[in-house]
């Protein structure tokens, strides 16, 4: 349905009265994150932040969770945090951020044009290179683990 989720539920032992147990030891990454989703649009709440949405995950899940998140990013503020790129394509506004700094903004087709970063990762990603290797001067500053973020 909506969090792309239901199937699968539907196939557990008890369906939806299955105890998950601590991380949800009975589904996938993928299942996790659509079961996520679900909860968010049960609460239907107007901001939704996701971080790494679809990372780690196959192509298929990636999908199915692609779905859900159309789904519950319409008519709500999202902030998306993402490196896998396809997950921004539709994004009204992107922000890339090099070293902890604000480098470029705009749409994906904007930035294709504009933005030499945002053109080399997506063109890395597309070749089957999940990241690019940054040189010491744009490495991202270490955040203590203390530190209010």
């Amino acid at each position: 349905m909506a969090a792309e989720i239901h199937d699968d539920i539907l196939k557990l032992p008890k369906g939806y009265d299955t105890v998950l147990g601590i991380g949800g030891r009975l589904l996938s990454a993928g299942q996790i994150q659509r079961v996520n989703i679900a909860r968010a649009l049960v609460k239907n709440a107007p901001i939704v932040i996701l971080d790494e949405a679809t990372s780690n995950l196959d192509s298929i899940s990636e999908t199915k969770i692609q779905l859900a998140l159309d789904r519950l990013t319409g008519g709500r503020t999202t902030f998306t945090i993402a490196h896998r790129l396809s997950t921004l394509r539709n994004a009204d506004l992107i922000l890339v951020i090099d070293g902890g700094r604000l480098v470029a903004s705009g749409h994906h087709e904007e930035l294709l044009a504009a933005c030499a970063l945002y053109r080399n990762l997506c063109a890395a990603q597309q070749s089957g290179h999940s990241t690019l290797t940054l040189s010491p001067e744009r490495t991202p500053p270490r955040v203590p683990t203390n530190a209010a973020v």
